[in-house]
């Protein structure tokens, strides 16, 4: 085994163990819960050795490097998890079986274009916008994107009536200096009124390096994590 590939095994031990007692403390199963692996900026080689690790879900938060890497790497689950521009939709939806930033109509419309002309069903998320639930991060501006929590409903309608697209749920990140932990539980209220219209969206992708803890006790299926696993990210080029 390589030097990285020990870095990398290391701190995948470091990370399960986190989520397996984040699990315990919440009374959880680990089994609920899914690592989304975030390659963001690392070399597809490292993909690979996640993989050998026995990691089954990667994403990544930009169209050029998911196009890059998916390729080498087919026999793995692959999710989208950044901001997404309507152009690149059918690049998208050619590699990654999920989108987490689904956040306006017009994304919807092109997703459900490329869906179809790509002859495939892809996961939706909602992402939802949790500076409601977090003062700090109203006062900053340093939002985080998403639709408006009294927006979801109506959007994820728009989701179940396009060809090719299924409702799979929300995604959310944190609030810049508000407790994440009152913003998921803010997430995990909008998620309950979703499942309540779309029993199928079970989905609540939730929880970073630094929050992951606080995801998983508000109802996290799904955290994305990068740094932990990865190290700090080198400057996009």
């Amino acid at each position: 085994m390589t030097d990285r590939a020990e870095e990398l095994r290391a701190n995948l031990e470091q990370v399960q163990e986190r989520i397996q007692k984040a699990c315990q403390a919440a009374g959880r199963d680990r089994d609920e819960v899914t690592l989304v692996a975030i390659t963001k900026t690392f070399p597809v080689s490292d993909v690979r050795a996640l993989a050998d690790l026995g990691v089954t879900d990667v994403g990544e938060n930009r169209e050029q490097e998911l196009k890059v890497k998916a390729p080498d790497c087919p026999d793995l689950s692959w999710h989208f998890v950044g901001q997404l521009q309507s152009k690149k939709s059918r690049s998208v939806v050619k590699y990654a079986s999920v989108v987490h930033s689904v956040d306006r109509p017009s994304l919807v419309e092109a997703l459900s274009k490329a869906a179809v002309a790509e002859e495939k069903s892809l996961r939706c998320l909602i992402q939802v916008s949790l500076a409601t639930y977090g003062s700090a991060d109203a006062a900053t501006g340093a939002g985080r994107g998403g639709a408006e929590p009294s927006g979801v409903l109506e959007l994820a309608a728009a989701i179940a009536a396009a060809d090719g697209l299924e409702v799979g749920g929300v995604m959310a990140v944190a609030p810049l200096g508000s407790d994440p932990e009152e913003a998921f539980a803010g997430l995990r209220d909008v998620a309950s009124r979703l499942r309540s219209e779309h029993p199928g969206a079970d989905w609540i992708s939730a929880g970073m390096t630094g929050d992951l803890e606080a995801a998983i006790k508000q109802g996290a299926t799904h955290v994305r994590l990068g740094r932990a696993l990865l190290g700090t990210r080198s400057p996009l080029g």
